[in-house]
């Protein structure tokens, strides 16, 4: 068995839908939804709202640096309904529900492509054709007054492929023979490391924890000065502790005193 996710994407005004089906929820499978998205509707709007899924927030006031950097590439503005308030995306779960009841209910597919092929049969069918509910007219005729942004207008967003590193305890992780610095607290966990516009992204948890321009030649050491300096705080306050347990004296237990008579002994 293998658990397939749906991405929906539906715009405010005119109801145009898109639907695509995945195998991941990671935020790389997100945003590479989004950009089928855009292409699909012809451009992209000013501002998506979004549930609050940890893809989207890792905070109540902390946005997931990626998908920030993915938005403010194309200009737009992220936010996410309030919680308990379901109504606030109520067009988005109205076209989830219909996703199930009209395309899914009763279906069958031969694999992951098949199914996306007939959901896009289907959008363009259906989905987009329908007279809507609420607005009384088609999405299709509805969609040429959402005044999106262009799709080509802005160079599209870069996706590089990542490689799994382990960050050493130096600080350090290792990627096509060069070494890139990371934050101290990132030592001895599982990072991911990428390139990107000419820069190595570095990605613990999703999050972004470093980025450095790329090594001129193989074998170069590329660090940031606030990685060293975080590492030799760390690195002094460790060594004083371990040298203040391993010379630590104490006399609390009794010294041995010989009489005199054996050292007598031992000399003759």
């Amino acid at each position: 068995m293998v658990p397939i996710y749906a991405f929906v994407m539906v715009l405010c005004y005119s109801r145009m839908l898109y639907v695509e089906f995945t195998t991941s929820m990671k935020l790389p499978a997100l945003i590479r939804c989004h950009l089928a998205a855009f292409r699909f509707f012809g451009g992209w709007p000013s501002e998506i709202l979004y549930d609050n899924m940890k893809q989207v927030r890792l905070g109540p006031d902390r946005w997931n640096p990626l998908l920030m950097d993915f938005l403010d590439h194309y200009g737009i503005l992220g936010r996410t309904h309030r919680i308990r308030r379901p109504r606030t995306k109520g067009k988005v779960e109205r076209s989830v529900l219909y996703v199930k009841d009209n395309f899914l209910a009763g279906r069958s597919f031969a694999s992951l492509d098949d199914l996306n092929a007939q959901a896009q049969h289907w959008l363009a069918s259906v989905a987009n054709v329908r007279v809507h509910g609420t607005t009384g007219e088609r999405p299709l005729d509805r969609s040429p007054h959402e005044h999106l942004t262009a799709y080509g207008s802005t160079p599209a967003y870069q996706m590089s492929e990542s490689a799994t590193r382990k960050a050493s305890w130096e600080g350090y992780v290792h990627y096509r023979r060069s070494r890139y610095s990371v934050p101290p607290r990132i030592a001895g966990r599982n990072v991911l490391v990428g390139e990107r516009d000419h820069k190595i992204v570095i990605r613990c948890e999703q999050m972004i924890v470093a980025e450095h321009p790329l090594a001129s030649r193989a074998g170069s050491t590329v660090a940031d000065p606030e990685h060293l300096a975080e590492m030799w705080k760390l690195t002094l306050g460790r060594t004083e502790h371990e040298l203040l347990e391993r010379w630590q004296v104490r006399f609390d237990q009794p010294v041995a005193v010989a009489a005199l008579s054996v050292f007598d002994e031992v000399a003759r």
